[in-house]
């Protein structure tokens, strides 16, 4: 099984910054982040994820989702800080370009010896900080991010494995017949190459997708190694699960070597009902003017204003799926729990505000272990990509907890035994710089 955990802020509940004991006045420093990461690889998790935002409304301010600390600087000194826990950051193809991207995670991947990964996002936001074009249609996004992957991947590759002789008698520091130009142009972008950054200790950089739209999976089944998604029970993540395995297959790739991940929210006590007190604790911290303006923007914009919170929305009010550019798939999930579910418009804030459509797991140690177990031998899930509700306390239950419960049942390694994340993820190695 394998573990990620989203790091950032003080937790992925949007109400978790107002408990009277926590760390929000330190929520920008490098030593709360070196806590957070010191713990995660005390608990022998994968990797850390630290997802990115480009743009600022009044509901950030309010809801303690800001500030979004810019994720490869941050990476790069907890680098510094941690000697096996793999390293991802988000990166959007939409607003940054292929070259500077290609050199700042084969950079990380070097300092942190061969722990780097990208999430891959094509964003649904932040045009407005980025010359005021509107924001290019989803279809047209996952266009340009193709192209953008596949420039990135060469540039990683334009240094051959060896290429690097060092040969200081001679004064040759690399053989430029195993360092090459990649002179791509395509319908986005012109690149010459080569990367001006030799060979990363991978060999590349893990690549990470979260998209789970149609688009998306066939995006993920193409390029990533590591696929998050959000699902809300197992039926669905069997139904992804399969889908996009055979995607994979499809794509002539090796379905073992993508790994499967879905979101999951847990909140833990020692009893059952110590959990839930933590939830209604959580629960009475929720702002609900500035929920029903996040469930607004989650729900296509859709106005509710007018709306009783106490009933579903009205399905007539839904946009069409096909219609919605900002984060489609995580929109079908919305629209699922407000149409199947008839979810009431206080309960779809709760999850928004709470989980942002992950699953929510509510209960002792024992009780998530049994859950995780369960998806992952029914074919729902290869691990997951855990959101503590609240940091770093949430992620020290899990540590303490979880995962001490899922050592006992042989699930999860009771140590690290490689050094680079796609060791530690099973993944195909990759010749690095000396060839190896």
């Amino acid at each position: 099984m394998h573990l990620f955990s989203l790091i950032g802020g003080v937790g992925h509940h949007q109400g978790a910054w107002r408990r009277p004991n926590s760390r929000a006045e330190g929520a920008t420093s490098l030593d709360y982040y070196g806590d957070i990461a010191a713990l995660a690889e005390r608990g022998t998790i994968d990797a850390l994820l630290m997802a990115d935002g480009l743009s600022l409304n009044s509901t950030h301010l309010a809801s303690g989702c800001f500030p979004h600390i810019e994720p490869l600087t941050m990476l790069s000194a907890l680098a510094a800080r941690t000697s096996r826990i793999g390293l991802v950051g988000s990166v959007s193809t939409t607003f940054s370009e292929p070259y500077n991207v290609a050199r700042q995670f084969a950079t990380l991947d070097h300092i942190s010896a061969g722990r780097a990964a990208w999430n891959i996002v094509t964003s649904g936001h932040g045009e407005v900080n980025f010359g005021g074009r509107p924001l290019p249609q989803h279809s047209d996004r996952y266009e340009r991010a193709d192209e953008y992957v596949d420039v990135v991947t060469a540039l990683w590759n334009s240094w051959e494995p060896g290429a690097i002789v060092m040969d200081r008698a001679n004064g040759v520091y690399a053989d430029a017949a195993h360092v090459h130009k990649i002179n791509h142009v395509g319908k986005h972008f012109t690149v010459e190459g080569p990367l001006n950054v030799p060979r990363s200790p991978q060999g590349r950089p893990v690549l990470v997708q979260a998209g789970s739209s149609g688009t998306g999976r066939s995006f993920a089944a193409r390029h990533a190694e590591v696929v998050f998604t959000a699902q809300q029970t197992l039926a669905g993540c069997q139904d992804f699960y399969s889908d996009m395995k055979a995607r994979v297959r499809a794509a002539g790739r090796d379905p073992e070597q993508v790994k499967i991940l879905p979101g999951v929210h847990p909140l833990l006590g020692s009893t059952e009902a110590e959990a839930l007190r933590m939830e209604d604790e959580l629960r009475h911290l929720i702002r609900m003017d500035i929920g029903l303006a996040w469930l607004s923007k989650q729900l296509g914009g859709v106005d509710l204003s007018g709306l009783d919170p106490s009933k579903p929305v009205p399905e007539e009010l839904l946009p069409a799926v096909e219609t919605v550019q900002e984060r489609r798939s995580r929109y079908e999930v919305f629209r699922q729990l407000a149409v199947e579910e008839k979810y009431s418009i206080n309960r779809l804030i709760e999850a928004e505000v709470v989980s942002q459509g992950h699953l929510m797991m509510v209960g002792t140690p024992e009780q998530i272990a049994d859950r995780f177990a369960k998806w992952v031998a029914e074919g729902g899930a290869d691990g997951f990509m855990m959101l503590p509700s609240y940091l770093p306390e949430g992620l020290e239950l899990i540590v303490d907890g979880v995962i001490p419960e899922l050592r006992k049942r042989g699930l999860f390694r009771t140590e690290y035994t490689g050094t680079t994340l796609r060791d530690h993820l099973g993944l195909e190695p990759l010749a690095g710089p000396d060839g190896q």
